[in-house]
């Protein structure tokens, strides 16, 4: 099972290059995000912080559990392919607790030690991890191995790489 995490402007070579069954879209309030036909196509909306601020809105438990739910449709027959702006954070995030939810909780060391090889610059979102991480019952796992990897390398912009998953 591949998960496959895109910058925006990435997304249409990855749908050719890659094609996926399944298209999540990550942006902030107010952004456009892509109309893609023929993929099941799940998009939510926040910004990307990892505490609430004045005036932004940070991702809830609500948005874990769509995007959870949403994941458990996919077979992974054929890739999931993931999008935020940069790639950097939300994506990374997203991709990270899908492949948690499919290998299980036991598998988060591992995994946080693949996204890092695959995506040097990845800072994934940890309240993203930590809400899945509560919601998967990983009691602390997801959250500390995102933490030991440490911030990703200083970048402005991802590129599009591929998580594999561990069944």
């Amino acid at each position: 099972m591949k998960i496959v995490v895109a910058p925006l402007h990435e997304v249409q070579a990855a749908i050719r290059d890659w094609r996926p069954s399944h298209l999540i879209s990550l942006g902030s309030p107010g952004s456009t995000l892509p109309d893609i036909q023929g993929i099941e196509h799940l998009s939510l909306t926040f910004h990307d912080i990892v505490a609430p601020r004045a005036g932004l809105r940070p991702v809830t438990a609500d948005q874990v559990a769509t995007l959870l739910d949403f994941a458990r449709g996919w077979s992974g027959q054929a890739p999931l392919l993931i999008h935020c702006w940069a790639g950097v954070s939300r994506s990374p995030a997203a991709a990270y607790v899908i492949a948690c939810r499919v290998a299980g909780p036991g598998a988060a060391v591992e995994l946080a030690r693949r996204l890092r090889v695959r995506a040097p610059f990845a800072t994934p979102n940890i309240r993203l991890v930590a809400l899945a991480d509560e919601q998967l019952g990983a009691k602390g796992a997801m959250r500390r191995a995102i933490r030991d990897i440490g911030r990703g390398a200083e970048t402005s912009m991802g590129a599009t790489f591929a998580l594999d998953t561990i069944s």
